[in-house]
């Protein structure tokens, strides 16, 4: 992965409270988007279908940070998650909400 591609990474995820690195056509990440918006979360999306070249190479470069080639990809405050399954389950245990208090 190109330093270019990893300060990109790195900015999305450290400049925003939550981070999904998404496709507009993903069922899982329109799932995750509405989780956040029914829960009042505010959130930044990262389209990468949108982004023609750039796309491909932040999914591989977070698939190399992460070890997930899959979207959503979804980071709170920082931290990886993981997918839609893994939103769900922090949100049921409340990990969601603890981890969204941490500063």
């Amino acid at each position: 992965m190109s330093s270019r591609i990893r300060a990109l990474i790195e900015k999305a995820i450290q400049s925003n409270p939550v981070t999904i690195f998404s496709k507009t056509t993903c069922g899982y990440c329109m799932q995750a988007k509405s989780t956040l918006e029914y829960e009042h979360i505010k959130y930044k999306a990262i389209e990468l279908d949108q982004m023609v070249e750039e796309g491909r190479e932040i999914q591989e470069g977070l698939k190399s940070m992460t070890g997930q080639s899959t979207v959503p990809n979804i980071f709170i405050r920082g931290r990886h998650l993981g997918g839609f399954s893994d939103l769900e389950r922090a949100e049921d245990t409340g990990k969601l909400s603890q981890w969204l208090e941490v500063k």
